[in-house]
């Protein structure tokens, strides 16, 4: 199969934007590492801090959501403990996150109702 020298062109072109963005992503990757190998150096817990940069990417409503789902779990294997702990600290570090994210964007209609009718399902299924 032969190709037309236009057509090598554009391919030899599309395999080196490729090969310098794959250089550029390594480069982010390692900025990254450093970034919380000093973090770590500094006392603080990497993996709580990849946790929180997790969940600020995250819409509010699908956060909102996935609390409710992993509250009701803890709730229906008599976790209440860790329930209550997990909900202050979501109050905690997301509450002044999510009053600035909910004034950026208005909330998606209809989505609060339909999460909360999910919750009541797993909750009967857990008794």
């Amino acid at each position: 199969m032969q190709l037309q020298n236009s057509t090598k062109d554009q391919l030899r072109a599309f395999v080196a934007r490729i090969e310098r963005l794959e250089e550029e992503k390594a480069a982010l990757a390692a900025d990254l590492r450093e970034v919380y190998a000093e973090a770590k150096g500094n006392g603080f817990d990497v993996k709580a801090l990849r946790a929180v940069v997790r969940i600020r990417k995250q819409d509010e409503n699908k956060r909102k959501e996935e609390e409710a789902v992993l509250v009701t779990y803890l709730h229906a294997l008599g976790m209440a403990e860790a329930e209550a702990a997990i909900t202050a600290q979501a109050k905690l570090i997301l509450g002044r996150e999510s009053s600035r994210r909910s004034s950026d964007r208005p909330a998606p209609r209809g989505s609060e109702p339909a999460a909360r009718a999910r919750h009541r399902r797993c909750a009967r299924r857990a008794r």
